[in-house]
């Protein structure tokens, strides 16, 4: 990460991408936390791949919103995997965050499927689909 305050790469970022709300950036960037500390604890290398990512983005969203996850970040334009990757490299862009060699955009597609994840653990248990 780079000494460039976080609010002004948030300005930077959406001033050239405006798909994503400004809160959008705070919780990937949370999320990323979430991942380091998930997968990467202890460790001296913390970087996380996409996937990841995306699982750092599910559990922190489930842990702060609970239910309302979903709609919360549907409302800040995040809706699959490419959004959470279109954001990192939103501020990869704003020189906030790096990147390794190899590291890619397409690294955050396919995953999970939004809805279903940030819903499907809310349902009564006999409403829930099998897996």
């Amino acid at each position: 990460m780079s000494d460039l305050p976080f609010n002004y790469a948030i300005l930077q970022a959406v001033e050239k991408d405006s798909r994503y709300h400004p809160h959008a950036y705070e919780f990937v960037r949370d999320a990323l936390h979430v991942a380091v500390k998930h997968f990467r604890e202890g460790q001296e290398d913390q970087h996380v791949t996409g996937q990841e990512v995306l699982e750092g983005v599910r559990l922190h969203a489930l842990a702060e919103y609970g239910p309302m996850a979903f709609t919360i970040l549907s409302e800040w334009g995040i809706h699959q995997g490419e959004d959470i990757g279109n954001i990192v490299y939103n501020l990869i862009e704003t020189s906030y965050f790096g990147k390794n060699e190899g590291d890619s955009l397409e690294d955050f597609g396919g995953g999970y499927h939004f809805e279903t994840a940030f819903s499907e653990p809310f349902k009564p248990r006999l409403n829930r689909q099998e897996a």
